[in-house]
């Protein structure tokens, strides 16, 4: 079986560990947040063909600093987090989260991810932010920011109401899967890839939660997406 190796980065406080943990568990930590989320594993069905994709949590805080780059090896993509209401930590994906992981692995693609989109309309959160004259990050200006720095894509969520949820990760399972390649000449010819059938498949389950298997208009509905999880022994 293939694996996938997924690893998350970003500043602590971000919501990375809920992410993980309102993924793999369909429901969101309203308890107790652990710091550094166990490692998990999601086997996803892909054409048949199984894969599992490995979900390895990171601390963001500056005590790991040297502890967390022994998470890099062998990562097929990360995902860069950033809480839309934490100008901040948007700050620090440019200063800090591309700059570390391009450094430690030059050739992996990235996914910048927005979190905590459900407090970007909240009325104490703006109010918060407008007493230090700052606003929540919009979704243009994190896409003009994904481009910049040569992310693969910009995709944002909420934990807590899961909107967007699923997609963060069925992006990143394509971005492993077709990371993007350098810019050919005229003279060659691309080669024939499944980009468009993971693609169609992979997006078949929607937003409302982390297993689903709606059709895809025009895809052979046989061909689904499907995952199940288990810890990493």
């Amino acid at each position: 079986m293939q694996t996938i190796k997924c690893v998350v980065v970003g500043d602590g406080a971000v919501g990375k560990t809920c992410l993980l943990i309102s993924y793999t568990t369909n429901k969101f930590p309203s308890e107790y947040v652990p710091t550094v989320f166990d490692n998990y594993a999601v086997t996803v069905m892909i054409g048949g063909e199984p894969y599992t994709l490995g979900l390895f949590d990171t601390a963001g805080q500056e005590d790991y600093d040297r502890l967390r780059p022994l998470s890099y090896p062998q990562t097929d993509v990360f995902l860069v987090c950033f809480s839309v209401v934490s100008p901040s930590s948007f700050e620090n994906v440019k200063e800090k989260w591309v700059p570390e992981i391009t450094h430690h692995c030059p050739k992996t693609p990235f996914l910048l991810v927005g979190t905590q989109i459900d407090l970007r309309d909240d009325p104490s959160t703006i109010e918060k932010l407008a007493k230090n004259k700052q606003k929540p990050i919009t979704p243009e200006t994190a896409e003009k920011l994904a481009r910049d720095l040569k992310a693969v894509k910009y995709v944002e969520c909420s934990a807590l109401t899961q909107k967007g949820l699923k997609n963060v990760f069925d992006e990143a399972i394509l971005a492993a899967l077709e990371p993007p390649e350098p810019k050919k000449t005229r003279r060659q010819t691309t080669p024939v890839c499944c980009t468009s059938l993971c693609s169609s498949m992979l997006r078949g389950g929607g937003d409302s939660g982390y297993g689903g298997e709606g059709a895809q208009p025009g895809v052979n509905n046989t061909k689904r997406l499907s995952q199940h999880h288990e810890h990493l022994l």
